[in-house]
This record gives C-alpha cells, structure tokens and sequence, in this order.
C-alpha cells in the first residue's frame, strides 16, 4: 500500500514540475481559471496521498511464544 502512495506521491510532483512552468494564472480568462483549478486538485492529491502515507496503520510481528493460544484484551468503553 505504501508503495502505491509513493508512487503516485512521485507521479504527482513529476506532474508539478512539467506543467508549473507552463501554467500562466496572470490572465484572467478561463486559462487561469483551468490553471488555478489544476493546481488546486494536484495539491489535494499529493495531500491525501501523503496523509495516507503517514496515517497508515504500522505492521506489528507477531510473537511467537511456542503454542497456538491466543492472547485476548480486555476492552474498556468509557462513556
């Protein structure tokens, strides 16, 4: 999963850096709007790409202590 955000984390910035010299926001026709709303969605995305990286859930190895017996917790719900 990791991989995969990685990876589009890279294809975005690879995005970035081809088109933001390209982009002109000075005129105020619909080419800077379509600029504007362009870097607009590739910022969200590098967001929720980089979000789902850090918020992922860690990897825990399982202890192995011999037997098949498991080992349940107890949970507290605190109204």
């Amino acid at each position: 999963m990791k991989q995969r955000l990685l990876l589009c984390l890279l294809l975005i910035g690879v995005m970035l850096y081809y088109a933001i010299p390209r982009l002109t926001l000075e005129s105020g026709d619909i080419q800077s709007v379509f600029a504007g709303m362009w870097l607009f969605l590739a910022i969200f995305a590098a967001a929720g790409n980089l979000s789902g990286i850090l918020y992922s859930p860690w990897k825990q190895k399982a202890k192995k202590t011999g037997g098949s017996k498991q080992v349940r917790k107890r949970m507290h719900y605190y109204h």
